[in-house]
């Protein structure tokens, strides 16, 4: 029942019907489903499957776009993702029986049948629409990492091979770059107190660029968060028409002429100027998809609904509180309030050092449980470790007949609920609320509370040494630490 700290916080994703919907609605993959159904026999293809250029007039014609290069860019574009979506399959004559490589010169065309997928999108589940949309992500991120040169032909080698070197370019290296931007952008959309606002694209930049301990940044470095500002643009307008992102680009009046320097702005009020970029919830989905791919622990909301409930309150321990509430109510939804109570003060009880937390998030589920909850409280009223949390709840809920703590449970209580806040890393403030307010209510409360039988006792005593505004109780509680720890079997 040990946790561990996320490294990202908890998402709540939309619904996948929600999702699918957004994704049918992708501007990238709405123009490739409508040149998939264009497709037919007599659609020109070359051999690596790309529309040949006399084709690409009448593709642009029928998505609508206007008709020049701009256009014929687009609908290239989209065929390219039907293909790597498998909207459309293209098969190369070279490779039927019977036929011979040397008969087929390097503008051989091949032939275009509808995919598979293209049904699943329409009569497939949202898993299935999602699923496609997750491989055209992917192709869109591989076009937003390439490079851009004007001569393919002078960069391919005698074996076929692209050589990487002379373009001044490394694949592995541009994918982390835009991954760590996109993981950034994740987090920033995502964290506790995270806003429904665009990012600038500056900050975004400097995230990647400037150290964390940097002061004033040097000039050297204002010119790498520019470079890296000019390349995101050229990416997030790639990546826009997938529907990951809504972005402002950088307003091309402001871009530098030919050999001026560009840099990032110092007015706030430009910055909007500069671009500015926001994850959509289909975005905060494929992203989160990719990290998991990748093996980055990204959770969402919902996970451990079907879960036992030691997995959920081990899981939620470190959870921030809207979003440990938003995965018990699942939790309990999926399970029912039979017999959840017992299984949620089962899975409480431990003396590890995420116990303490385990009962406090029992606490808050047992709430939400409500009435049904009051058997399986009233069972464990005896219990050393779950008594004090019993007593609580009844009392909160105006239960009768709730017999009174002893002394002993009353201190072992308040050594717990302090040690849950330490080990959640709580609100500074108000933990010195809670440890001035604990100590409060009972008179010589540390000279007794270093007796108490908890783990985490020397350890509590030592923190409210180190919170208690008032001298004398601080220095009370040093001592009582002292105590703890010299008898043995107490904190660390």
């Amino acid at each position: 029942m040990s946790a561990e700290r996320p490294i990202l916080p908890p998402v709540r994703l939309h619904t996948e019907a929600e999702l699918a919907r957004d994704a049918l609605a992708a501007p990238l993959l709405a123009r490739a489903v409508r040149l998939a159904r264009w497709a037919g026999p007599d659609t020109r293809v070359g051999a690596g499957g790309e529309l040949v250029d006399a084709q690409l007039p009448a593709a642009a014609e029928h998505l609508g776009l206007a008709a020049d290069e701009d256009g014929a860019a687009e609908a290239s574009e989209a065929w390219r993702l039907a293909v790597d979506t498998g909207l459309v399959e293209v098969e190369d004559p070279a490779t039927e029986p019977g036929a011979d490589e040397e008969d087929f010169a390097d503008d051989v065309e091949g032939t275009v049948t509808a995919g598979e997928n293209l049904a699943l999108l329409t009569g497939g589940s949202p898993q299935d629409v999602l699923s496609i949309w997750l491989d055209g992500l992917e192709a869109a991120h591989a076009d937003a990492t390439a490079p851009v040169f004007d001569d393919f032909a002078d960069l391919v080698g005698e074996d076929g091979s692209i050589d990487f070197d002379a373009l001044d370019w490394d694949p592995e290296t541009e994918a982390e770059f835009l991954d760590g931007v996109l993981g950034n952008l994740y987090l920033l959309t995502v964290g506790e107190g995270a806003g429904d606002e665009a990012v600038p694209l500056p900050a975004l930049a400097a995230s990647m660029i400037v150290p964390d301990d940097m002061g004033e940044p040097t000039d050297d470095i204002l010119e790498q968060v520019s470079d890296a500002m000019m390349r995101l643009d050229d990416q997030f307008r790639v990546l826009e028409p997938i529907g990951i992102v809504e972005y402002r680009p950088v307003d091309e009046a402001l871009l530098a002429e030919e050999g001026e320097e560009s840099v990032p702005p110092a007015d706030d009020d430009d910055v909007t100027r500069y671009g500015m970029v926001k994850l959509t919830p289909l975005g905060i989905y494929g992203i989160r998809a990719r990290m998991l791919d990748a093996g980055v622990d990204a959770p969402a909301i919902g996970d451990l609904a079907d879960k036992g409930a030691d997995v959920l309150l081990g899981g939620i321990a470190y959870y921030p509180e809207a979003a440990a509430r938003g995965e018990i109510e699942l939790w309990l939804a999926r399970h029912g309030a039979d017999g959840a109570a017992g299984e949620l003060l089962d899975a409480a009880r431990g003396e590890d050092p995420q116990a303490p937390l385990r009962r406090l998030h029992c606490q808050q589920a047992l709430a939400l449980v409500g009435a049904d909850a009051e058997p399986a409280v009233r069972a464990v009223l005896g219990d050393p470790e779950l008594g004090g949390l019993a007593r609580v709840w009844l009392a909160e809920r105006g239960a009768a007949d709730v017999p009174p703590p002893s002394e002993a449970m009353i201190f072992w209580l308040a050594i717990d609920t302090i040690a849950a806040q330490l080990e959640a890393d709580g609100d500074l403030d108000e933990l010195q609320g809670l440890v001035e307010g604990l100590s409060g209510q009972h008179s010589g409360f540390f000279d007794e509370a270093w007796r108490v039988d908890h783990p985490a006792t020397a350890d509590v005593l030592e923190a409210m040494g180190r919170l208690h505004s008032d001298k004398k109780q601080a220095k009370d509680a040093r001592k009582a630490a002292f105590k703890a720890r010299s008898r043995g079997g107490s904190g660390s």
